[in-house]
This record gives structure tokens, C-alpha cells and sequence, in this order.
């Protein structure tokens, strides 16, 4: 059998160029098969399509037709984030120059764990990750694989600088991924403020810094999971100025805001902050992953510092090779820089500020669309992308039955959220392709699909 031909190297381009064309065939063929935002027949189907088309999943013999034919099958079952009536999640619709992009990344394999495997690489991270923390008025940033992790680690240099007894002090409204990050560091039992309407409650979080002793660790919300809400960032950290607590704010929603003039200001007070979750595979329109962490003060880093002799020995270090390993609990990392690199570097802030604002003002266009509707009732109006709604006088149960009838249909994909006891379905809106006919498509699925 004939070695399989290298993705890198003097002939890797010219190995690629066919494969290239076989999947984006596979691609155009999977989603037109597809027809719609989603795969009709719910999980059971979706399941017997992928098992028919992968069978032995280890063949004795390969099969020289599976690269068309998975990836044919993963387009027509896939969730297609660029269609407009594919609005649940954060889960954005990449943009094209960031996914070619990837494809270099993939195809020279650089591993940021040392300089001699990622040369070019190394430096472009830091000069990016820097320019991007000066954006939210810190220092330097670390990139990670999404929110979770970002936040995972802002507790960790928490604790590392504060002690294992910092407590944890997060809102009703804070993502799942705090309290068990809190839980995996051992970190003591988080303490939660209420969040009346979505929105930390300060009196609250003042009464929680005066009744309990430090250290803490206080995270407020730039852009809620649920309705996109943002909490009073100025007052949140002048109560943690005047109790001595550190603040992490999680805007890895929200944080995409810092590119609109028009939008920016909703971000107010991000700079006080200790630590900053962003993540560009939300409102950067990045293939996953591209999270970032920002530190105002990079020499916490110094937690992170591993040794090992054949990745960064110390004479090496002080000859002036780059020591990688402070830059992320993990050891293997592909350069998620290179998408983000050229995406800044394509479009600019102000290409950015214009996809921000556009997907913005189509949130507002459709909540002014339900807001007029007869049948329909408006949670708010939307503070960044996410909109909120029922309909009039429906039951949860009506809620959930609407939303899994789309689905199963393969028709719409819309979101759930808990929001004042009732159930909401919700519309995440990052697509600015997205236009004013394809919202009202979206409010006729759903009060059609009303019983």
C-alpha cells in the first residue's frame, strides 16, 4: 500500500488541493440534502443515518471514498449556524478567510508547547493575545479553548495568588462553569447573590462582602447565557475596590462589544477587572475554539510555571528561547491564534463593528416584530443579540412542545431559558447575514407550530 500522502512540507498543497474539492463537494451535497437549518427526525434518525454511513468504524481494508462520504453525512446532520432560522445558541457561522485560515493551522501542525515547534507561531500569540488585552484595558491574555476553560483558569490564579480559602461570590446568573471550577480547585463552597431579573443585585453582593471574611473572588456577567444581559459592571467594581475583593468578569458573550463605537460603552468598568473571559467563537465569528483570558497583572502567571527539561531548559530559557509552558494548564496546543491573527488583520476593527452592530440591530428588529405581535410576549428588549419570547397566555409546557416540534421538523432551531420562574424560548442571533424577512419566518414557524 502506498504511504498516504503529508498535509505539510514541499508537496502538502498539492496533496490537499484534490481533497479540498472532494470535501467542499461533500459539503454543498450534505447541506443540500439537509434542506434546512437542522436534520428532520429528531436524535433516532440522525443516529441510524451516521451508523449506516460509518459502519465498521476500523475496517481491516480502508475505504478511499470515506472522506466524502462522513463528511457528507456530518454536513446533512449538522446544526447549520449560518442559516437564519439556526438561532439557539452562542454558536456562531465562521467566517470564511478565519476557516481557511484554520486550514493552514492544521496543516503545519504547530504545537505551542515549545519554541522549536511553533517558531512563528510563539510570536504571533504573543504580539495578538497582548493586542487583544489592551483592547479591554489589560496587560496580556492567554488563549484558551472557550469560556470554560478561561474561567476555569481566573479562579486558578485567584487562588494561587489568594490562597485555597478565597471564596467564590458569583451571582444566580452566572454560568455553570464557575461554581465547578470552584469545586475541581477545592476551592471553598461558592456563595451566590441573588440576580433579580437576570442582573446581579449590588445591595446583595455589598451585603454578602460585608458579612463574609475574605479572601473573595467576585465574577460578574458581561452577557448573560441565557438573555445576553450585562451586570452593572462600574458599581460591581467600586464595591470590590472598597472590600479589597478581586473581580473576574466572564464576557465571553459580550466581550465582541469592545469593537463597536456604538456598543462599547456597555462594557464600562471591564478594565477594573483582575481577569477577563472573551471568546471570539461567540461574537468573532470564529471556528471553534478561540477563547482568551486577560490578566491586568501577567506576573500571576507564574502559577501556571512548569519545568521540563526537554521542552524548557533553563540555559535554553536564557539564551532567549521563549518558556511556553506558563502560558496554559495545557501541554499540546494548535495555533487558534493564526484565525483570530487574520480575522483582525482582514476586517479591522471597524469590519468587526459593523457584523457586531448588524447582528445587534437585528435582535432589536425582532423584538420589535414580537413586541407588535398579538400572539406573542417579549421578555425585553435585548441588551446585545439574544431575544427572549412566547406566546401569549402559553404554559411551559406549550414552550417546550413548541421548540422540540421545530426540531424534530427540522424547521427552526430555537433556544430555551428560565428567566422570573417561566420558560422562554429563546433566539441567539449572530448571523449578520441574517435579514428582516427571515425574522418574520422565524416568529410565523413558531406561531405556527403553536397548538
Amino acid at each position: 500500500m502506498r504511504t498516504p500522502p503529508l498535509a505539510s512540507g514541499p508537496d502538502g498543497p498539492d496533496a490537499l488541493r484534490p481533497l479540498l474539492a472532494t470535501v467542499l463537494d461533500a459539503l454543498t451535497d450534505g447541506n443540500r440534502a439537509r434542506g434546512g437549518p437542522l436534520p428532520a427526525g429528531g436524535p433516532h434518525t440522525v443516529a441510524a443515518r451516521i451508523a449506516d454511513t460509518l459502519g465498521d468504524a476500523l475496517p481491516d481494508t480502508g475505504d478511499p471514498d470515506a472522506l466524502h462520504a462522513l463528511v457528507h453525512a456530518l454536513a446533512e446532520g449538522s446544526a447549520d449556524p449560518a442559516d437564519p432560522l439556526c438561532a439557539a445558541h452562542l454558536h456562531c457561522p465562521p467566517l470564511a478567510v478565519a476557516t481557511a485560515a484554520d486550514l493552514a493551522a492544521s496543516a503545519l501542525n504547530p504545537s505551542l508547547d515549545s519554541w522549536d515547534q511553533a517558531p512563528a507561531a510563539t510570536a504571533l500569540e504573543a504580539a495578538v493575545t497582548r493586542a487583544l488585552a489592551h483592547t479591554t484595558g489589560l496587560a496580556d491574555a492567554l488563549v484558551t479553548t472557550g469560556g470554560t476553560e478561561s474561567n476555569q483558569l481566573a479562579l486558578l490564579l485567584a487562588r494561587e495568588t489568594h490562597g485555597p480559602h478565597t471564596r467564590l461570590i458569583c451571582g444566580e446568573n452566572a454560568h455553570h462553569s464557575l461554581p465547578r471550577a470552584a469545586w475541581l480547585l477545592g476551592l471553598p463552597d461558592p456563595t451566590v447573590v441573588p440576580a433579580p431579573r437576570g442582573i446581579l443585585d449590588p445591595a446583595a453582593l455589598h451585603d454578602t462582602l460585608t458579612a463574609q471574611p475574605g479572601p473573595h473572588l467576585v465574577t460578574a456577567t458581561a452577557g448573560t447565557t441565557d438573555a445576553g444581559l450585562i451586570d452593572p459592571l462600574p458599581e460591581i467594581a467600586g464595591l470590590c475596590t472598597a472590600h479589597g475583593a478581586r473581580l473576574h468578569i466572564d464576557a465571553a458573550y459580550g466581550g465582541g462589544l469592545l469593537f463597536s463605537d456604538r456598543h462599547r460603552d456597555k462594557l464600562a468598568g471591564l478594565e477594573a477587572a483582575h481577569t477577563v473571559t472573551l471568546d471570539l467563537h461567540k461574537l468573532g465569528w470564529q471556528p471553534i475554539a478561540a477563547g482568551l483570558l486577560a490578566v491586568a497583572r501577567p506576573r500571576e502567571l507564574t502559577a501556571l510555571h512548569q519545568h521540563t527539561d526537554y521542552l524548557n531548559a533553563d540555559d535554553d530559557t536564557e539564551a532567549g528561547y521563549p518558556d511556553l509552558l506558563g502560558r496554559s494548564p495545557r501541554t499540546t496546543r494548535r495555533p487558534d491564534i493564526l484565525k483570530i491573527a487574520v480575522t483582525l488583520k482582514t476586517l479591522g476593527r471597524t469590519g468587526l463593528a459593523d457584523l457586531t452592530d448588524q447582528v445587534c440591530a437585528r435582535a432589536r428588529e425582532l423584538a420589535a416584530l414580537i413586541h407588535d405581535h398579538p400572539r406573542f410576549e417579549l421578555y425585553d428588549r435585548p441588551v446585545i443579540s439574544t431575544v427572549l419570547f412566547r406566546p401569549t397566555d402559553a404554559d411551559d409546557t406549550t414552550v417546550a412542545t413548541i421548540r422540540r416540534t421545530l426540531l424534530h421538523e427540522g424547521r427552526a432551531v430555537l433556544g430555551r431559558a428560565r428567566m422570573d420562574g417561566r420558560l422562554w424560548l429563546k433566539a441567539t442571533l449572530l448571523n449578520p447575514h441574517t435579514r428582516p424577512d427571515d425574522l418574520a419566518q422565524l416568529l410565523k414557524l413558531a406561531e405556527g407550530t403553536t397548538p
